[in-house]
């Protein structure tokens, strides 16, 4: 039985590389990213911006998995970049890149949609990490943030607003996760409170957020922020 040469198989298959968009308004620090990020196998830099005027035009052009954008530019903000361009580009997950540790900035990014949000003190290596993370589809930014950022919204002694029509519409159940996601717990830990599996927390998650009419869980805290929910209740429910 004869055998194909090497040139006559199939090739084998290889995952596409994440597809990469910068947005800064240094030359200088997109060279550098650019270098950092190219001298990774898995990761092509597609095309870069100085200003939110051109990442608006060139961006969509070239779709782009990830977009890692300078929060503070000449000409706006990165956050308004990441808005416009998930409208256009729904599947984009943009990494806010910026030099200060601004809550405001943080809030604006999270409910703009951005999937992370880092500070450009980071390590080159924990930067290409965090764009893996995000190109994976999930969220980057950290349970101590988030817990930080929670504590900041609902204030000291602050009384609470009235009730947001949307998370009226959620059931006990889902407003004790909502506390639990807004403490910064993970679905594992989660679990572990409520004794539930992780599965069971993820499913009671995904109906939340499609009543609140958000992609992300920390969208959904940021929301829910100046809300106390009831008390998590302990059940053994699976």
């Amino acid at each position: 039985m004869n055998t194909p040469a090497a040139a006559d198989r199939p090739p084998a298959e290889r995952k596409a590389p994440i597809r990469v968009f910068l947005l800064d308004d240094h030359e200088v620090v997109r060279r550098g990213l650019r270098d950092l990020l190219e001298g990774e196998p898995d990761i092509e830099v597609v095309g870069d911006a100085g200003t939110g005027a051109q990442a608006l035009v060139r961006g969509p052009a070239l779709r782009p998995d990830v977009a890692v954008l300078d929060v503070r530019l000449p000409d706006g903000d990165g956050i308004r970049v990441c808005r416009e361009l998930r409208s256009l580009m729904p599947d984009l997950a943009c990494l806010m890149l910026t030099s200060f540790d601004d809550e405001d900035a943080l809030l604006d990014a999270i409910m703009a949609g951005a999937a992370g949000y880092v500070l450009k003190q980071i390590k080159g290596s924990d930067l290409v990490t965090a764009v893996r993370t995000v190109a994976s589809g999930q969220s980057l930014l950290d349970p101590a943030t988030t817990a930080r950022l929670m504590r900041s919204l609902r204030g000291p002694g602050d009384a609470p607003p009235p009730e947001d029509a949307r998370i009226a519409a959620l059931n006990d159940r889902e407003r004790a996760i909502l506390a639990l996601v807004g403490e910064g717990l993970t679905n594992r830990q989660i679990g572990e409170r409520l004794y539930l599996s992780e599965k069971t927390v993820k499913n009671h998650i995904s109906r939340m957020l499609a009543k609140l009419g958000v992609e992300r869980r920390v969208q959904a805290a940021v929301l829910a922020a100046q809300v106390t929910p009831p008390t998590a209740p302990r059940s053994r429910e699976r």
